[in-house]
Parts: structure tokens; C-alpha cells; sequence
């Protein structure tokens, strides 16, 4: 892992913070010296990252919040406003996998669901923070996305388009801040041992996996005040940036 304290007082939120990749950005963001707001549904997941993170000797703000709430999402952006003014970085990992099934079988319930939380979330994220990033010395907003987008293999029609559009809300994003000091990428961490991986590849032995705590630096590195990247990916497969 990165030994550096890049991060120190400047204040990330993370997504889906309560499990898997989010929990574990969310605990290296802290370890380098952030303070961390850490948002998810579950209560029980935030407050055991918030005791990890004090064990670090860091802090946390816990934002027990469902996504899908857009009223919710701008009440945060109006809370960090008022306590510090700004916002440095964030992490938009949650996502939702929906169902493997043939694109004409998806039930329109399941379609909305998981557009909600993997693109409209996030640009009600975006609507709500964009002032907060922007008066930042060094805004920076990384998300987590996938190479089922590119792919969009048979079957995977509903997550595949969801990260398909998030990809192109983030690379439209980017060239609006182009003249501002917030910097704006995508991540593709490629296969990792979460739930959401288990519940895709029921089959697949999860050891031969990395955990979510070997891809985090790499991720967390996104937010780093010297990325001068914009508008790009970083495929945690090759290590290099790419265009998205």
C-alpha cells in the first residue's frame, strides 16, 4: 500500500461504504489521512468501517441513505455546504448488479432499480456536489464503473447499459470542468472477491480473487490532489489510463 498522508484534512465521501470495495476505499482514504463520509442503507456495515477507521486514529461521518432518495442526496450536499464548504473528493462506488436474464425478459421494476442506483444516483450525486468539488483546492471524483460496458456480453444487457451510461455521463462531465481545478474519471477494478461478484459467478472459487483491499490504493490514488487525468478511465487490468 501507498505510505502517504496526500489526503490529510481533506474531507471524501464514499458510496456504498458499508461493504466490499466502497468499506475498503472508504478505510484507505482514512489511512492516508482524510476524514471520511461514509454513505450506505447499511447501518451495521457503516458503523464497523467507522470502528475501523477510529482504530487508525481517523474520523467519519456515517450516512445511513438510501440512493434512490434524490431528495436525501441534496440534503447531504447541503449538509457538507454548511459544515465545511467544499468537498475534496468522492468515490461513487455503490452499484447493483439486477438480474442476468435476456434483455426481453427484464422485468420494468428491476430495469428502473438498478438505472437508479448505477447512473441516476450518481447524477443526482453530481448535481448535488459539483459546487462542493468545485470549491475545492484540488476537487477530484472517481467512479466506479466496469468493462461490462464495453463488453455487454449476453445476458448482462441491464448492468451492462448502466455502466455504459454512467461512462458517458462522466466523460461529458469531464469536458464541462475541463477549465477547473476538479478532475472527474472513471474506475474499472476489474474481477474482485464481493458479494456482488459471488452473486454473478455463483461457480467462480472467490480465492483466486483479489480482495477488495488490494485493488483500494489503487482507486483511492484517483483522488490524489497531483492527477492531473481527466475524462479517462483506469483499468485496474492493464494499470494504465485509457480512454473511456
Amino acid at each position: 500500500m501507498t505510505d502517504t498522508n496526500e489526503l490529510s484534512g481533506k474531507v471524501v465521501l464514499v458510496t456504498g461504504a458499508s461493504r466490499g470495495i466502497g468499506y475498503a476505499a472508504g478505510l484507505e482514504a482514512a489511512r492516508r489521512g482524510a476524514h471520511v463520509i461514509a454513505v450506505a442503507r447499511t447501518v451495521g456495515g457503516l458503523e464497523d468501517l467507522d470502528d475501523a477507521i477510529q482504530a487508525l486514529g481517523g474520523s467519519t461521518t456515517l450516512v445511513p441513505l438510501d440512493l434512490r432518495d434524490g431528495e436525501a442526496i441534496d440534503r447531504l450536499g447541503a449538509a457538507i455546504f454548511e459544515r465545511w464548504g467544499h468537498l475534496d473528493g468522492l468515490i461513487a462506488n455503490a452499484g447493483q448488479l439486477g438480474v442476468l436474464s435476456p434483455v426481453g425478459h427484464i422485468k420494468p421494476d428491476e430495469f428502473d432499480k438498478v438505472m437508479a442506483v448505477n447512473l441516476t444516483a450518481n447524477y443526482r450525486l453530481l448535481r448535488s456536489l459539483d459546487v462542493l468539488l468545485r470549491q475545492a483546492e484540488a476537487g477530484r471524483a472517481v467512479f466506479v464503473s466496469s468493462s461490462s460496458a464495453r463488453s455487454a456480453k449476453p445476458f448482462w444487457g441491464l448492468y451492462a447499459a448502466s455502466k455504459a451510461a454512467l461512462d458517458a455521463l462522466v466523460k461529458a462531465y469531464s469536458g464541462e470542468i475541463a477549465q477547473t481545478n476538479v478532475r472527474a474519471n472513471v474506475f474499472y477494478p476489474g474481477a474482485v472477491r464481493t458479494a456482488m461478484r459471488a452473486k454473478a459467478m455463483p461457480g467462480e472459487n472467490p480465492e483466486t480473487l483479489p480482495a477488495p483491499a488490494e485493488i483500494a490504493p489503487a482507486l483511492v490514488d484517483m483522488l490524489s490532489p497531483t492527477l492531473t487525468e481527466q475524462g479517462r478511465l483506469y483499468n485496474i487490468g492493464t494499470k494504465s489510463f485509457e480512454e473511456i
